[in-house]
């Protein structure tokens, strides 16, 4: 299981020329700490595509495949995009190098998590050949006053990069003579050495009457592999009550210890320089909820932002070279916004929202991730289980639409890709301009996730939890939600629970129905005869007969007994027709193929055509009376059967979907 070629490059050490060769090599070992983030998210690759007629970017590193996806971020590409560019600009030094990265959203919004990714992240890519990067040690110290351990091996304790040795007026000269760099990889060294390791210098070119060259004798340099655990390269900051905060924390404080032995608490050899700024530099510094940070900690987090400068007790002011990134909620940034006092904060800060997400099929696989055949062995989630919380969860987040005759629950599905007639991308994005805060209000996933926790540990469910069980729990949970804060907020949520469970009876009446009608062969051919009728109707054209090899007219009593499934009336059937034949066209624009069922009024039509036709062979009104001749039970063992190989319904789920089913014929509601 030992990898020892990987521990050799990882822990390799050499002198300041062996460095001066892999940089010619590998110029990129010189990165800032900006361009080594940013080049780290674009190594994992990225996917292009078009959301409402907008050209969005996936970037694959926040599906975590480092860890198997368990920091994995849905959803929210947009905000990713917003990040990922604010990063590249840094990287190229437009300015936002000079900002501190504020990450805002409500709680449970995953903006810890991007934080978690992104140190996850660094730790793994400098690990790399491509993220290698490099500091540096100084030895055989005796003759310069160092005592102890130290005079042997001394660590550069911001872990500097190397060329910072070069003093600043050779720099330039000694870059462009050494031919270091290329048009990709400009080699630029910026920043002067920390105060510890300029005190070595000076006493070492002292000793050697300024020859700069046997200075270097005295310097080691070793790969550097960056880690939250050893605080090397990421540090986190987490603000603590007033009394407890001290600023050293993040700038180093003190070695009272070695004031006796160097005589003066002013000395760089008597001070720790391992305050967070200290040991994240070449990294990142994370700020857990940021705003909490008492004033007097401002200027430090200033200067550390505007000047890439932090400023030590009793020592000049020292260059670093990390991306400093924050997050915060909601009511942090309100008292913000309220403080004058943090109004130069303001002015340093990009803000970067981070909503809820509201699409579904997103937030599912939030749950999915967590609750899944693996983690949750000996219990069966029925099919649709996860998709009615995150419904409930998504609705909880949409305000009201304001126009366009839509209902909540239909902007939900607009929202998910879902098409419903008379309402286009163009339709979203207005719905989506019209909004003031949303995503930012409403239920957060984990209080979704603690509930789905409840219901499984539910005995009722005989080792299955279904829909019901889950949406129950959502609902009594409202009483004691310490979030809500509001009777019309806790009524609005419940609203949304009913709104979610008629979607569902709606989703189980069509499923059983499907089972019934689960003739692929037959549903493929009857779409095909109307899709055939219909391209000849609008175009105004006739049919070959397939067995005759006539020309007929379009079969307008078959197009008209599938279109009245789905309550089209005699007066919109052109209109609809063209609005399937303009479907079709759109497709075939984009390359893709129609199939019957990825318009979704049409499968329904066309699944409750047969549904029809084949619905007489058996009457779902017996499962509810106790008598059952065998021949009924046989139909219904094969629906059964169906559910769970079509549908992923077990043994037990299947019979409750069947018996709800079978209630809600029996009171007559047939559709």
């Amino acid at each position: 299981m030992q990898d020892f070629e990987l521990y050799r490059e990882l822990t390799w050490e050499g002198t300041f020329e062996d460095y001066l060769a892999v940089v010619r090599e590998k110029p990129q070992v010189t990165r800032n700490a900006y361009q080594r983030i940013y080049d780290m998210i674009i190594r994992y690759g990225t996917e292009e595509y078009t959301d409402t007629k907008k050209r969005l970017v996936r970037y694959n590193f926040f599906r975590d495949e480092i860890d198997g996806g368990k920091d994995a971020v849905y959803g929210l590409d947009i905000p990713l995009m917003r990040l990922v560019n604010v990063l590249k600009a840094a990287s190229q030094g437009y300015g936002p190098e000079k900002r501190i990265i504020l990450l805002h959203g409500p709680v449970g919004s995953s903006t810890s998590t991007i934080v978690r990714l992104l140190k996850k992240g660094l730790e793994h890519y400098s690990r790399t050949a491509d993220g290698a990067l490099y500091t540096y040690d100084w030895v055989d110290l005796e003759g310069i006053g160092m005592s102890g351990p130290e005079a042997h091996r001394f660590p550069d304790p911001m872990h500097e990069e190397p060329l910072r040795l070069i003093p600043p007026d050779w720099r330039d000269k000694a870059v462009q003579e050494l031919a270091l760099g290329n048009e990709r990889f400009p080699v630029k060294v910026l920043g002067d050495l920390n105060p510890a390791c300029r005190y070595i210098f000076a006493r070492l070119m002292e000793k050697y009457g300024g020859d700069w060259g046997k200075v270097m004798k005295h310097v080691r340099v070793r790969r550097l592999v960056l880690s939250e655990q050893n605080r090397v390269g990421i540090g986190t900051f987490q603000p603590k009550d007033e009394k407890n905060q001290d600023s050293t924390e993040l700038t180093g404080d003190i070695n009272y210890r070695k004031i006796a032995i160097y005589g003066s608490d002013s000395d760089a050899r008597a001070f720790n320089f391992d305050g967070e700024f200290n040991i994240a530099n070449r990294g990142l510094v994370e700020f857990i909820e940021v705003l909490k940070l008492d004033v007097a900690f401002l200027y430090d987090l200033l200067g550390a932002t505007q000047e890439h400068k932090i400023k030590p007790k009793k020592f000049a002011q020292t260059d670093i070279d990390e991306v400093i990134i924050g997050h915060t909620n909601e009511a942090e940034y309100k008292k913000l916004l309220n403080n004058e006092f943090m109004e130069a904060l303001r002015d340093r800060t990009i803000k970067i929202d981070i909503p809820y997400i509201t699409k579904v099929s997103e937030e599912v696989r939030i749950y999915a991730k967590d609750f899944n055949h693996e983690r949750i062995r000996g219990k069966h989630i029925a099919p649709h289980t996860l998709e009615v919380a995150a419904m409930w969860a998504v609705l909880t987040r949409l305000e009201d639409p304001k126009k366009h005759n839509l209902q909540l629950l239909q902007k939900m599905k607009l929202y998910d890709g879902k098409v419903l007639p008379g309402y286009t991308q163009d339709t979203v994005k207005e719905l989506r301009k019209e909004t003031a805060r949303e995503g930012l209000e409403g239920i957060s996933p984990r209080y979704v996730q603690d509930k789905i926790s409840n219901a499984l540990v539910n005995e009722s469910g005989q080792g299955t939890i279904n829909p019901f069980m889950v949406l129950n729990e959502l609902d009594k949970g409202l009483r004691h939600h310490s979030l809500i804060t509001g009777d019309d907020q806790r009524k609005r949520f419940a609203e949304c629970i009913g709104m979610v469970k008629s979607e569902y009876e709606d989703i189980v009446k069509n499923e059983v129905q499907r089972a019934i009608s689960a003739d692929e062969e037959a549903i493929q051919k009857l779409a095909a005869n109307y899709i055939d009728s219909v391209k000849a109707f609008t175009l105004k054209e006739k049919i070959r007969d397939r067995f005759t090899g006539r020309d007929v007219e379009p079969d307008e009593r078959l197009m008209r007994s599938i279109e009245e499934k789905i309550d089209i009336p005699e007066n919109r059937k052109e209109d609809f027709r063209r609005e399937i034949m303009n479907y079709i066209g759109a497709l075939a624009v984009e390359g893709k193929k129609f199939e019957w069922h990825t318009n979704d009024r049409l499968r329904r039509a066309l699944e409750l055509k047969l549904f029809e036709d084949q619905k007489d062979s058996i009457k779902l009104q017996t499962l509810v009376s106790n008598v059952i001749d065998k021949e009924t039970q046989e139909k219904i063992d094969i629906i059964k059967a169906r559910l769970i190989k079509y549908f992923g319904y077990n043994e037990v789920s299947a019979r409750d979907v069947l018996d709800y089913v079978a209630s809600i014929y029996a009171r007559g509601d047939v559709r």
